[in-house]
C-alpha cells in the first residue's frame, strides 16, 4: 500500500552553507544551522509530505512545526546523522498555502555548527508528492497478523464493532520503530484477518501524549453528544497521567477532542481507562489501572463525564512483580451450561511467568460497584495467565462485538526486547483475535480458554499433508511442507501418550533452525524452545522456552497452530492452553518431524496452507 505521491527522482543535494545565519535552498527546502544543536528548516515548496530520513541508534530530536509563526505540533525523532536506515513521512497537506518551519534541536553533542551541518539528515531531507508503504519487510512481516503500515505499534486499545467493521486502534509512533510519539493508529476490518490502515486517529496535543483507553458507541446520547456517536476515553500523558475523552460523530475516523479535558484526574499515576455499559445498574462502569500501585480503580458515570470512584482490587494479590495497566472486565459463559461470570484481564509488565510482560486474569463476580475474586480453598486469590508464551500483551476486547462475542486481540511482542527485534520499517503485530469462555480444569477450578475466532478458518486454503493412525518412536515422523506455502501454514495434530511419554514436535528449517515443542503427559505440560529458531542473538531475553499446563488427565491433546513468517501461535485442547511466541528463522520452516519417548500415537495430523489474500 502507498501513501499517494511519486518519489523524487534524488534526493536534496549535499553539501550545505556552514554559516549559522546562512541558509540552503533545494527543492522547496531551506535549512539553516543555529547552532551546534538547532537547526530550521523552512518548507518553501507545496509536495504535501516532508520525508524524513531516521538513524535508529541516535536520540531523538525535538521537532517544533511552526505554522505561520505558532507551534502548530511538536514530535520527536531519531534524525539521521551518519548513516540513514529509513525514512517516515511527515504529513504537510493541513498546512497548505501557509508558512512552514521546523524548528530542531538535536541531542547530539558538536564541535561547531560546521560539524552539525555535515549530519546526513539535512541533505537526504526531501519533499515528496508520495511516501512509498510498499512491504520492504518480506522476510518478517506477517502475512495473516496486523501490522502498523510503517513505525512502531503496542497496546491495541480502543477497539469497537459497528455497522460490519472491526475497528482496531493501537499505540503508534508514526515517525520510528522505537516508542515515541504515541497516537492512536487505526486500522479497519470486515473479516478480522484483512486490514485496511485508516488516517492516524489521535494525536498527541497540549495534555501530553495519546496512551491507551477504550471507546464505545453512545447509542442513547447519554453524553449529550449525540446519539450512536463514537466516545473514546484515553490517557492523557503529559507531566503526569490523566483521562481525557474525544468524540466521533463518523464512525471513528476522524475525532474530536473533547473541550472540557481531562475528565478525571488522580493524586497518583493511573492510566488506560476502560469503560462499557452495565445493562444491569443503567450506568457506565470504567475501570482504571492504578498503576504504581498495582491495583484496578472502578468508577461509575451517567454521562462517561463525570465519574465516582466506587472501590479497587489487587493490590497485595497475585502477580505483583511489575506495573499493573491495559484492564478490561466483562462477563463470560461458563462451561457452556448456562451461567456466567465476570472475568477481570490485568496485563503485568515485568512479571510475567517467563520474564517480561504477560495478562494475567482473575474469575469473580462484580456488581456494577466491586469486583470481588474467587478463591481457593484456603481462602487465597490464584495467579492464572492467559497465554504461557512470551509475546502476549496488552489483552483487550472488542466493544459491541456481534453475536454477544467476547473477542479479544494482544499486542505480539514483550517489552524486554520488542525495540531490538530484527525489523525496522514496522516493530510488532498483533495476535490473531479470539474468542474467550471458561472452562472447569481437573483440578475444579475455573480457568479462562481463548480460541481462535471462527473467521480464522478462512484462512485455509489447500491441504497440503495429510496423515493419521501414525505410532511414533523414538526415530522421527517427518513431513515436508511444501516450499509453495513459504512456511505458513495451519497445523492440526491430535495426540495420545501413555502415562509417562513425552511427545516431540519439532518445526525446522535445511539451515538447523528449530523450534521444539514437547507434550509431557505425566506432568501435564506442552513446552515451546525456541532457543534455536533462528536470529535470536538481538537480546539475551529472546531465546527462552516456555511452558503451559494442558489442563488434561487423559494423555490426549488436540494442538492449532498458526505459523506465520515471524510468529508461532499454538492453541491446545480448543483453547485451554495457549502459547504465542515469536520467532525468526534465516529461513522458513519447511519439515514438521514428531517423535516419541515412551508409547504415543498421531492420531490425525493436516496442514493447511494460507490464502494470502
Amino acid at each position: 500500500m502507498n501513501i499517494p505521491h511519486t518519489r523524487l527522482a534524488a534526493a536534496i543535494a549535499a553539501g550545505l552553507m556552514m554559516l549559522p545565519a546562512m541558509a540552503n535552498a533545494a527543492d522547496g527546502l531551506e535549512v539553516s544551522h543555529l547552532g551546534v544543536n538547532n537547526t530550521l528548516v523552512r518548507v518553501t515548496g507545496n509536495a504535501p509530505f516532508l520525508i524524513l530520513p531516521v538513524q535508529e541508534s541516535i536520540d531523538d530530536a525535538r521537532v517544533n512545526v511552526l505554522v505561520d509563526g505558532k507551534i502548530a505540533d511538536t514530535f520527536y525523532i531519531r534524525l539521521a546523522k551518519n548513516k540513514t536506515d529509513f525514512t517516515v513521512p511527515y504529513d504537510l497537506t493541513p498546512y497548505k498555502g501557509k508558512n512552514v518551519v521546523l524548528d530542531i534541536v538535536t541531542p547530539q553533542g558538536r564541535a561547531s555548527v560546521r560539524e552539525a551541518s555535515e549530519d546526513v539528515a539535512w541533505s537526504n531531507m526531501y519533499l515528496s508528492d508520495t511516501f512509498d508503504t510498499s512491504n520492504r519487510e518480506l522476510k518478517y512481516r506477517p502475512v495473516f497478523h496486523h501490522t502498523p503500515l510503517y513505525g512502531w505499534m503496542n497496546d491495541p486499545n480502543g477497539m469497537f464493532y459497528k455497522d460490519g467493521k472491526w475497528h482496531l486502534y493501537y499505540q503508534h509512533n508514526p515517525y520510528g520503530s522505537k516508542w515515541q510519539n504515541m497516537s492512536w493508529g487505526h486500522s479497519t476490518s470486515e473479516d478480522l484477518i484483512n486490514w485496511e490502515h485508516e488516517p492516524e486517529a489521535l494525536r498527541p496535543d497540549g495534555l501530553g501524549s495519546i496512551f491507551s483507553g477504550s471507546a464505545v458507541i453512545d447509542h442513547d446520547g447519554t453524553a449529550g453528544v449525540g446519539k450512536d456517536a463514537v466516545v473514546a476515553l484515553y490517557t492523557s500523558a503529559g507531566t503526569n497521567q490523566m483521562q481525557s475523552m474525544a468524540v466521533s460523530h463518523d464512525n471513528g475516523t476522524t475525532f474530536e477532542v473533547f473541550g472540557g479535558n481531562p475528565i478525571l484526574t488522580l493524586e497518583s499515576e493511573a492510566r488506560d481507562p476502560n469503560m462499557f455499559w452495565n445493562e444491569e445498574t443503567k450506568e457506565w462502569n470504567l475501570v482504571l489501572a492504578h498503576a504504581l500501585d498495582h491495583e484496578m480503580l472502578f468508577f461509575t458515570s451517567p454521562d462517561l463525564k463525570t465519574w465516582t470512584l466506587q472501590s479497587a482490587f489487587g493490590k497485595g494479590i497475585a502477580a505483583q512483580g511489575g506495573v499493573w495497566e491495559c484492564p478490561d472486565l466483562f462477563r463470560l459463559p461458563v462451561d457452556g451450561n448456562g451461567t456466567e461470570k465476570w472475568v477481570l484481564l490485568c496485563n503485568l509488565n515485568p512479571g510475567g511467568p517467563f520474564g517480561g510482560s504477560a495478562t494475567q486474569y482473575f474469575i469473580g463476580e462484580f456488581d456494577g460497584k466491586t469486583f470481588k475474586s474467587d478463591t481457593l480453598a484456603d481462602g487465597t486469590i490464584p495467579t492464572k495467565w492467559l497465554d504461557f508464551g512470551k509475546d502476549h500483551y496488552a489483552t483487550v476486547s472488542w466493544s459491541g462485538a456481534p453475536d454477544d462475542r467476547r473477542t479479544v486481540i494482544g499486542w505480539m511482542s514483550n517489552w524486554e526486547y520488542a525495540a531490538e527485534v530484527p525489523t525496522s520499517q514496522y516493530r510488532s503485530a498483533n495476535t490473531l483475535p479470539r474468542e474467550m469462555e471458561i472452562f472447569t480444569a481437573p483440578d475444579g477450578e475455573l480457568y479462562v480458554a481463548s480460541v481462535p475466532s471462527p473467521e480464522m478458518l478462512a484462512l485455509r486454503d489447500k491441504t497440503v499433508v495429510s496423515a493419521s493412525g501414525k505410532k511414533l518412536g523414538r526415530k522421527a515422523t517427518s513431513f515436508n511442507i511444501p516450499a509453495s506455502t513459504e512456511g505458513l501454514c495451519e497445523i492440526v495434530a491430535d495426540l495420545e501418550a501413555a502415562a509417562g511419554s513425552k511427545v516431540e514436535l519439532t518445526l525446522s528449517n535445511k539451515l538447523g533452525d528449530k523450534v521444539v515443542m514437547v507434550y509431557d503427559a505425566a506432568n501435564h505440560t506442552m513446552s515451546f524452545d525456541r532457543t534455536k529458531s533462528g536470529v535470536v542473538d538481538f537480546s539475551e531475553n529472546f531465546p527462552a522456552v516456555t511452558v503451559s499446563p494442558t489442563f488434561e488427565t487423559d494423555g490426549k491433546v488436540s494442538l492449532r497452530l498458526f505459523v506465520d513468517r515471524s510468529s508461532i501461535e499454538l492453541f491446545g485442547n480448543n483453547g485451554r492452553f495457549v502459547m504465542t511466541n515469536l520467532v525468526f528463522p534465516n529461513e522458513p520452516y519447511l519439515n514438521l518431524s514428531l517423535s516419541a519417548d515412551g508409547s504415543a500415537r498421531l492420531s490425525n495430523l493436516k496442514i493447511y496452507s494460507v490464502k494470502t489474500k
